[in-house]
């Protein structure tokens, strides 16, 4: 791994997802989540995958034992661990031991770089912990192992004593260390302050590997792990999403596209950019964490525009407000339907759902006004386009419903036979003039009434059958009223072709939701009808 300074062809991805970001508080990986995220992590292109520390939990040792049968076309399995104790020989010591155990082709160990850390933390003499790096370092090597040194609190370190931080390194070195890698533990340093010690450390070092392992305490993590790389690092250790402990580990997420978009770096392919979208989102669905709809370059809204005047330049130059396009890294542009949106919103979002709205100017003005009037009532169609469409169909042309809604009653009670409480839903809907009268039960009102409604209406609309309910949200729109608030209700639906949202606004949490309940039906009736 040794290069000469400046040779870099290619910068080192260390994914260290499946150790650091493991620490992250509310992060809880099995095995089977840490062996698939194993697979995205090769997929996506990284160099190296630091799948644990062995000896500490069982959990690792299982991990690797059963990704040793795993066949990875990019990355090599590296286990993690700490330089020898300071009272056991490198050859005797348990943790070495462990590392050797799990059979990687690359280890990785840390140690102290500060000396405020070695008297205070390790209660050891300078030298001593000197003798610990290079001790281990060559015990690894003699074993055949690729070794990666993390020099921890290295930036803090130097910044206190850089004459002991670089004689930690150069111990390492010594013992033929295939990797240096500066840490900034704490997570406070500064970019400025990152480059100046990383020069410092390439002119000392001239000939041997750098790495940069930045944390995020600071908000800075990307910021200095790119920075780190302008200033002489080949590799940079990272994790997905950022996740880690305290405030996460530098998201290699956004790393990436930096290294490859911005500073014209190779690091992975073209296709395996574009992979970043739904590797970022596998790894939230994974770890059971919700997604970051405003993440750098991957989240939902990291391509979204609302003002009228940002779509109406975006339609003549895509570059007047995206810095890049969001194909690269497999994410899209959205275009929001707000109060403050303008005709160039309305004809972009038509053109995406193929609605022929240029071809009625002044239907254009009537559903902004409609839009407007109606988000002034609580309505947000950001995430209920399905809404929007529905709103854009009623609007342009005289629209006939698929069906009419004559009435409903909803019922909740206890029921102590079955110790809870149950809901009863009473419909009465008209298809065509044809009155149709349906109860259904549920374990809820909106359940309840779901399964009224569909009762009702698979007899006209069989195709009904393919649509579920994903998700029901409610939000409070004006608070300040109380009890008396307005609610919006989003409901998420499928089929087996796609996804879409609808919403509901009213005083009554019941009649918000059957408003957007009912969207969701009409909404997939209409594109059945228009299918092909």
């Amino acid at each position: 791994m040794k290069t000469p300074k400046g040779k870099y062809s290619r910068i080192l991805l260390y994914d260290t997802t499946l150790r650091d970001g493991t620490q992250g508080e509310g992060i809880s990986l099995s095995v089977e989540d840490k062996l698939k995220i194993a697979r995205t992590v090769d997929r996506l292109g990284a160099s190296y995958i630091e799948g644990g520390w062995p000896g500490s939990n069982p959990k690792d040792e299982e991990f690797f034992s059963r990704a040793r049968a795993m066949k990875f076309k990019n990355a090599r399995l590296s286990a993690f661990g700490s330089t020898r104790r300071k009272d056991k020989s490198a050859g005797q010591d348990p943790n070495l031991a462990a590392l050797l155990r799990v059979k990687t082709p690359v280890v990785c160990i840390f140690g102290k770089s500060w000396d405020f850390q070695v008297v205070h933390a390790l209660r050891a003499t300078l030298e001593e912990n000197l003798r610990m790096i290079g001790d281990s370092v060559k015990f690894l090597k003699s074993k055949g192992k690729e070794v990666v040194y993390d020099a921890e609190h290295f930036f803090d370190g130097f910044k206190a004593n850089p004459e002991y931080a670089l004689a930690a390194l150069k111990a390492a070195v010594i013992a033929g260390a295939d990797n240096l890698t500066l840490c900034d533990t704490n997570g406070g340093s500064l970019p400025h302050q990152v480059g100046e010690i990383v020069a410092a450390v390439r002119d000392a070092f001239p000939e041997i590997s750098l790495g940069i392992h930045a944390h995020n305490d600071s908000d800075c993590a990307v910021a200095n792990s790119l920075e780190a790389v302008r200033r002489g690092c080949g590799m940079v250790q990272g994790t997905l999403n950022g996740i880690g402990e305290r405030c996460g580990n530098a998201n290699l997420i956004s790393i990436i596209p930096g290294l490859q978009a911005k500073l014209g770096k190779t690091c992975i392919s073209a296709e395996q950019m574009q992979f970043l979208t739904e590797a970022s989102r596998y790894m939230n669905e994974a770890a059971n964490v919700v997604p970051n709809d405003h993440q750098p370059y991957v989240g939902m809204s990291a391509f979204a525009h609302k003002a009228g005047i940002h779509v109406s330049a975006m339609a003549r130059n895509s570059a007047t407000y995206e810095h890049m396009d969001p194909n690269l890294v497999g994410n899209k542009r959205r275009v929001l339907i707000s109060e403050l949106a303008g005709r160039s919103n309305i004809l972009f979002k038509a053109k995406e759902f193929n609605l022929d709205i240029e071809k009625h100017p002044e239907g254009v003005e009537r559903v902004i006004r409609r839009v407007k009037e109606l988000e002034n009532r609580g309505y947000q169609f950001e995430g209920a386009e399905a809404s929007f469409v529905l709103l854009v169909e009623r609007e342009l042309r005289p629209y006939k419903p698929f069906f009419d809604l004559k009435a409903f009653r909803v019922i909740v009670e206890e029921d102590r036979e079955k110790d809870g409480l149950t809901a009863e839903a009473t419909l009465k809907v008209a298809v065509d003039g044809r009155a149709e009268h349906t109860v259904a039960e549920g374990d809820g009102p909106v359940d309840a009434l779901d399964k009224a409604l569909r009762r009702a209406l698979i007899p006209f609309y069989p195709s009904l059958k393919t649509l579920s309910l994903m998700d029901f949200k409610v939000r409070v729109v004006n608070a300040a009223a109380g009890t008396a608030a307005k609610v919006r209700v989003l409901v998420e639906s499928k089929d087996h072709k796609e996804t879409w949202g609808t919403l509901g606004v009213s005083e009554n949490i019941i009649e918000a939701s059957w408003l957007a309940l009912k969207d969701a039906v009409e909404y997939k009736l209409l594109k059945d009808r228009k299918r092909p």
